[in-house]
């Protein structure tokens, strides 16, 4: 399914007063605050603090999740590593070329990533993994900042809806024109696409929902889109 769209001029999002780079120490939200606190002092050897995006640092994908995972990157302080979420995701990578290793485990396992970035639409775990829309709307300043930093992006792969949504939020575009739908395509300006699939969760992948056929086919998509 796509739709494409030239984007008219895009009123740029708000800058923070406060600097939007990753801060490993952030607590903008005092609800996500606290919960990390209780995490450290329940598992002292858990990352628990916000999770950087993981990958090149000018690539031309990145993928965008929801969150952290409890005991995923949580734990280790990496995108998707150490998670059920992670197996499909970077196996995938590897099988395009875009990762150097079909599994993620730790965050020292010398994985490294090709033309592709990692990030998420929250960078601290939420409890129940629902963070508030106002949460979401937070955190999005980093989101903001990291898609303006990377000049040569061609590509937003948006895993399931809140990081639909939160791309969009960062391009200061409305949901209403770019609907959510697996292997949607939407075209964001002149040169930059955001393509969307479905959370590779294990909700998602133990029911059927998403596949790996389908999952390899939007991320082989988004190497087209990027000219890879």
């Amino acid at each position: 399914m796509t739709e494409r769209r030239v984007t008219p001029a895009r009123r740029r999002p708000p800058a923070g007063k406060r600097s939007d780079a990753y801060d490993p120490n952030c607590t903008r939200c005092p609800r996500l605050a606290e919960f990390l606190a209780q995490t450290h002092q329940r598992y002292p050897d858990y990352w628990a603090r916000p999770v950087p995006s993981f990958g090149q640092s000018d690539p031309r994908i990145l993928i965008v999740g929801l969150a952290p995972g409890m005991h995923g990157a949580n734990r280790t302080g990496r995108p998707f590593t150490g998670d059920h979420a992670g197996i499909l995701l970077y196996q995938t990578l590897y099988q395009l070329g875009l990762a150097t290793r079909p599994q993620s485990e730790s965050a020292d396992d010398d994985l490294r990533l090709r033309n592709a970035r990692i990030a998420n639409a929250v960078k601290c775990v939420p409890p129940e993994n629902k963070p508030l829309p106002q949460e979401i709307r937070r955190c999005n300043a980093y989101l903001q900042f990291e898609v303006r930093q990377l000049k040569g992006l061609r590509v937003i792969l948006a895993l399931g809806r809140v990081a639909h949504d939160a791309a969009l939020m960062a391009h200061g575009l409305k949901r209403s024109q770019y609907p959510f739908g697996h292997a949607r395509e939407h075209t964001l300006g002149e040169t930059r696409y955001l393509l969307d699939s479905y959370h590779c969760s294990r909700y998602n992948t133990s029911t059927g929902v998403l596949t790996g056929p389908m999952f390899t086919k939007v991320v082989a998509r988004a190497c087209e889109l990027a000219g890879l």
